[in-house]
């Protein structure tokens, strides 16, 4: 984590990040997750941006063949692209289960509470509230993703 945030330090001025929280693995038995979210300004399109982030999970030990529902060294996602609503061959914006998963949508309520979602028109922190209802909600860990 800590080598994909300063990654992500060096290649984004500005970013921000959620704190992380530790969850269950998703969709396998596996040992657990830590998630947490990045907010970045960048001029990349959503294609460049998601290129970007391979290439860091690159860095960090996770290959393109590596199974999707397994455990894995690093999965960086796009979640959201300002307002941008698209769908292509190789994503999708804003990403379609984010409103479903306590894993992602959590942490992204931390940062961004007041964030409206572009399809719903609802703020992430409503959002997150809703969801917490039928899914329980992550406890953060001390792990600063913040400094170096």
């Amino acid at each position: 984590m800590r080598r994909a945030a300063q990654a992500l330090r060096q290649r984004f001025a500005g970013i921000r990040f959620s704190p992380c929280y530790r969850n269950q693995a998703f969709g396998f038995e596996g040992p657990d997750f830590i998630n947490a979210v990045a907010g970045l300004d960048s001029e990349l399109g959503p294609g460049e941006l998601i290129a970007e982030l391979e290439a860091i999970e690159a860095l960090c030990g996770r290959g393109r063949a590596d199974p999707k529902w397994a455990p894995r060294a690093m999965d960086l996602d796009l979640l959201l692209y300002g307002d941008l609503i698209r769908s292509t061959e190789r994503y999708r914006v804003p990403r379609p289960d984010l409103l479903r998963r306590i894993y992602m949508l959590q942490p992204l309520a931390a940062l961004a509470p007041q964030l409206i979602h572009p399809e719903s028109g609802l703020s992430i922190a409503v959002h997150c509230e809703v969801l917490q209802r039928t899914q329980p909600a992550l406890i953060p860990m001390a792990l600063d993703m913040n400094s170096d």
